[in-house]
């Protein structure tokens, strides 16, 4: 065990705890709490926009798959994650910021009504599970390695959570956007500089370079048959796309003091993001130069060991502390806002339909209340998630979003004949439609036919064709009806 490591990761985990709680003494009301009062300038916009994606996963999962196939394997993440940002900055923020909303869950119910809204708001929820429990898994991880094995994964789950939950129920997200300024500072010069040692290990990173070429790691592009393309199509767009309703997005882009703000803090921040995820994917491929035989067995066995493996084992103390830091900053940026934005959801666009007639103090309380709540859940969910990749972890949460909420906020935005039963009809169409193919090797035990299915037909393509047939249908159906039945009454 690193006793000193262990103290300097410590001390810095109480240190961005208390800017947590500073933040939080400037909270006054559920706007405050929400979206920080709409107050954020731009370059701390972009900073929690850039925070929004570099997690765990970016800096062990990404690597790990990068390294296993090349960048073709992590086209979902960050070349859709990033573009995400993109897309929202170009299309989504200047609409949605004018409109003033806490949650993207008032959205669907201002354009299409409380029942759209309360359905859209689950299923963003939901989706949350897998997101929030990759962060989890990961700071379980850093604590076990940390401590030699001393500390399990799961008291290290523990740990971590409870330093996390605390500023987040104080602060709300006026806490996540200052410490997420902090955090991306510590991050940004930390990683720069181990891959600057990294690179002067293995004698240049030219070195590098040539490993990446020689495995073929730059090849994005899938193999040239309908179905890889098909799966590759899929896997781009269940982060591009899914991951644009989704609260903690809404609530980083909205938090900002302007529309040009909000537009242009997640454009950058979203290009940010693309470029500096390759900096661990460097990293990590360095490793194999300077562990070879250590570097080809973790891959084997638990890639995402390999990162952390070559900075204790081949790198000095400083760089350690630098190294563990910005995991941890990558960690809490990410699930802080991401413990908050379902509570939200869940507070303004649920609870208030259920109890009707709350004062702001009680539904700022009501947001402690469901923060805590959801952070027991995605802890016991993280737990028994032991053994799945963080990264599948990630990528998995995106496609119920992707099926269910995003058809609907794109028409509601862009198509004004779209209407409440059209987003009625895209919700339950898309979402029946992806669970027979995404559940297809448990429901193939009951249902013959499903068995195998997911691996022909994408389950997140599916769901969308299918919630895209269902808006337009169910939007001009009735009109048409309406309107053949006029027709036939004037014609008698």
């Amino acid at each position: 065990m690193n006793i000193v490591l262990l103290v300097f990761v410590l001390l810095y985990l109480v240190g961005t705890l208390g800017i947590g709680v500073w933040a939080g003494s400037r909270i006054k009301n559920t706007e405050d709490f929400a979206v920080a009062g709409h107050s954020l300038p731009l370059y701390m916009v972009i900073t929690t926009s850039f925070a929004t994606w570099f997690g765990a996963e970016t800096v062990m999962g990404i690597p790990a798959k990068f390294v296993g196939g090349g960048l073709r394997e992590v086209v979902e993440d960050p070349f859709g994650a990033s573009m995400c940002l993109v897309l929202v900055g170009a299309f989504f923020a200047s609409r949605l910021y004018k409109m003033k909303l806490l949650t993207i869950g008032d959205f669907y119910r201002k354009r299409f009504g409380v029942p759209v809204e309360i359905l859209c708001s689950i299923i963003i929820i939901l989706s949350y599970l897998g997101w929030v429990g990759a962060q989890i898994t990961a700071l379980g991880l850093v604590f076990s390695i940390l401590s030699g094995g001393a500390i399990t994964p799961a008291v290290g789950m523990f740990i971590g959570t409870v330093l996390v939950l605390v500023y987040v129920m104080v602060g709300g997200m006026m806490a996540v956007a200052y410490t997420d300024f902090v955090q991306m500072i510590v991050l940004v010069i930390g990683m720069s500089y181990i891959a600057y040692y990294s690179a002067s290990l293995v004698g240049g990173a030219d070195k590098v370079f040539n490993l990446a070429t020689e495995r073929e790691w730059f090849r994005i592009l899938p193999e040239h048959t309908p179905k890889d393309w098909a799966f590759f199509i899929a896997a781009a767009i269940t982060m591009m796309l899914g991951s644009i309703p989704q609260q903690d997005v809404f609530q980083r882009v909205m938090s900002a003091k302007s529309e040009n703000a909000a537009k242009y803090g997640a454009i950058i921040g979203g290009l940010c993001y693309l470029a500096f995820a390759f900096v661990p994917m460097f990293i990590v491929a360095s490793s194999i130069l300077v562990m070879p035989e250590h570097a080809e067995e973790l891959l084997k066995n638990d890639a995402q060991q390999v990162l952390p493996k070559m900075i204790m084992d081949h790198m000095p103390l400083m760089v350690q502390i630098l190294f563990f830091g910005a995991l941890v900053s990558a960690i809490k940026s990410c699930s802080s806002a991401t413990l908050l934005a379902p509570s939200t959801s869940f507070v303004e666009n649920i609870l208030r339909h259920l109890v009707p007639g709350l004062s702001d103090k009680q539904l700022l309380l009501a947001m402690r209340i469901s923060i805590f709540t959801f952070t027991g859940m995605v802890l016991t969910y993280a737990i028994m998630s032991q053994g799945t990749s963080i990264y599948e972890l990630v990528s998995s949460a995106y496609q119920i979003t992707l099926v269910g909420s995003f058809v609907p906020l794109t028409f509601g935005l862009y198509w004004k004949r779209s209407t409440t039963q059209g987003a009625i009809c895209s919700i339950v169409l898309g979402i029946a439609c992806w669970i027979p193919f995404m559940f297809a090797p448990q429901l193939g035990e009951f249902i013959p036919i499903l068995k195998g299915i997911d691996e022909v037909y994408p389950p997140q393509l599916i769901g969308l064709g299918a919630a895209l047939l269902g808006m337009i249908a169910g939007s001009l159906g009735p009109q048409l009806i309406l309107n053949q039945c006029n027709l036939q009454s004037e014609a008698e």
